[in-house]
């Protein structure tokens, strides 16, 4: 799978209310900025999106203009969005149209398959990243942004 259509995955399950976490590297200097949040670090951008889930429904993601960049160890991307959804909590529909940028990085393959890039590593965060596909490239970085606030 491309970096390309790791994204538009990542885009299918906003809309679907599939976990989110997966796509994202468990790793300390991974950061995840929303339109009126900033997440830091593997274990807090997983809390962050498994509370969002839970929390949010009816996910409207219309990508109007993905970029993607792919080189062997890296790539980034830059898109335009519209994003709707609703705050179960407060019941209210929020519409933006937003702009997205990341950067994505691959996981090592061993014989076992695809692992986090950081197995191996004692770095404090035992979240682990893997999703169960066959897909290698995961999120470091994500910054969601609208000319307006919430």
């Amino acid at each position: 799978m491309s970096a390309a259509d790791r994204v538009r995955t990542y885009y299918d399950a906003l809309r679907s209310g599939e976990p989110l976490a997966p796509f994202f590297a468990p790793v300390d200097g991974a950061v995840k900025v929303g339109i009126s949040e900033r997440l830091v670090g593997g274990e807090t951008v997983a809390d962050g999106l498994r509370d969002q889930s839970e929390h949010t429904t009816d996910w409207s993601v219309d990508s109007r203009d993905l970029r993607v960049t792919e080189r062997e160890s890296h790539a980034w991307f830059g898109d335009r969005v519209s994003l709707a959804w609703t705050d179960t909590d407060r019941r209210i529909r929020y519409e933006f149209d937003t702009r997205w940028s990341g950067t994505l990085e691959p996981r090592e393959v061993s014989d076992e398959g695809i692992a986090s890039p950081t197995e191996g590593r004692d770095d404090g965060n035992d979240d682990t990243a893997d999703d169960g596909s066959d897909d290698r490239w995961q999120f470091v970085s994500m910054h969601v942004s609208t000319a307006r606030d919430l």
